[in-house]
């Protein structure tokens, strides 16, 4: 894989995980969702509206069409498992944005995951 094809699969994997750190943003700031008779139309505006869920719809919608263009590039057995870099970024990220914890047993998967995402990209 050269370094522009890696560029465009690691970039398409931050956007990702961007989109899901900022859906979890948005999520804390409705609270708890849940869907009651009558409360439908407003649950549905308050979602659409609100900016942190907006702003991860937008980073998901750039991560396709990037991931598109790397898929055009790198064999969809190489890149696919690179998406699991996003485990690794949000793990850490939640830690420090939301107070996560990072257990051991998370800290032994993310090894793991990174050792799985190098064998993968030199094959």
């Amino acid at each position: 894989m050269n370094l522009i094809s890696f560029s465009l699969i690691l970039t398409g994997v931050l956007l990702n995980a961007a989109a899901q750190l900022l859906l979890k943003a948005g999520t804390n700031v409705l609270g708890v969702i849940g869907i009651k008779k009558g409360q439908i139309l407003s649950l549905v505006f308050g979602v659409i509206t609100e900016p942190h869920i907006i702003g991860g719809l937008t980073c998901y919608v750039f991560s396709v069409a990037i991931w598109i263009i790397a898929l055009s590039r790198v064999e969809v057995s190489v890149a696919y498992p690179m998406l699991s870099i996003g485990y690794i970024v949000n793990a850490y990220a939640a830690w420090y944005l939301f107070g996560e914890t990072i257990s051991l047993t998370k800290l032994i998967g993310i090894g793991i995951i990174i050792v799985g995402v190098y064998f993968v990209s030199r094959g």
